[in-house]
């Protein structure tokens, strides 16, 4: 056991031997190689090196540059951020007080008395008053009906409706909607008003198609527009619009009526 011993012991330290010997063998071959290798060769390869190097401490230097001016920017954010909420709060107060429709405005003919009797003083002819009302009705009507109401959701009336009527609808996004219903309403107006002359022959057939629904009995002398004028950005024919629509009928903003193959909505004042 002992010479078996032995023999195993001497052929372990050869092989250790051969394995160093074999490592100082590639490490005189790499000194080999080193040593045979020109100088000016490696100057290229140096100076390529120094020069991304170079741009990499340009490009690190920027980073740091940009970094730190966010940093000083965020307070300024921060503030910028405060005030908008602020503003918003503001503007969400207003909105929320804002009266569904203006109030009507009387009509007095003490104004005009009190005129008439001055100028019988002073010797100028007088008016009949029934002539001068007249005439100041028949001016408003060549001046034509006056701009497209907005009959405004109020907060007390989105906070009427079901949960599963309201959805996601947001007081904004339902007054919004009731600003593009009046913008659709005024271009159809206006083109119901245009002399036929002054058309361009792309609005042409339209102006006449808005004519003939204008005068049928449902929508003469309201504001009206077609469902496929609903095309945004806040009022179009998505389920959004659709829902807006909904809300917006149950409140008695609008209500609808089919003439020919189109869906007509009329604006209509809500009922107290």
């Amino acid at each position: 056991m002992d010479v078996n011993d032995g023999v195993k012991g001497a052929a372990s330290s050869l092989n250790s031997l051969m394995a160093v010997f074999s490592n100082r063998v590639a490490e005189l071959q790499e000194l080999a190689i080193g040593r045979n290798v020109h100088i000016e060769s490696c100057v290229s390869d140096l100076s390529a090196i120094d020069a991304v190097m170079k741009g990499l401490e340009c490009q690190m230097k920027a980073i740091k540059d940009r970094l730190k001016e966010e940093a000083e920017a965020i307070p300024k954010a921060k503030k910028l951020i405060e005030l908008s909420l602020h503003q918003q709060q503001k503007l969400q107060h207003m909105l929320t007080h804002l009266p569904s429709g203006l109030p009507p405005v009387a009509t007095t003919t003490s104004g005009t008395t009190k005129c008439l009797q001055q100028e019988k003083l002073i010797g100028i002819p007088s008016i009949e008053p029934s002539k001068f009302e007249g005439d100041i009705a028949l001016r408003k009507e060549k001046k034509g009906r006056g701009p497209v109401p907005r009959w405004y959701i109020t907060a007390e009336e989105l906070d009427s409706l079901s949960a599963y009527m309201r959805g996601r609808l947001t007081l904004d996004k339902l007054n919004y909607g009731v600003d593009e219903m009046a913008g659709y309403a005024a271009a159809n107006a206006q083109l119901v008003a245009a002399p036929r002359k002054k058309l361009a022959e792309d609005t042409l057939e339209k102006a006449l198609e808005l004519r003939d629904i204008a005068m049928s009995e449902a929508v003469k002398g309201k504001y009206f527009f077609l469902e496929t004028d609903m095309k945004g950005p806040g009022l179009k024919l998505d389920n959004t619009g659709k829902a807006i629509l909904t809300v917006l009928r149950h409140l008695g903003r609008i209500h609808e009526t089919r003439i020919g193959h189109h869906r007509v909505i009329i604006l209509s004042k809500p009922q107290p």
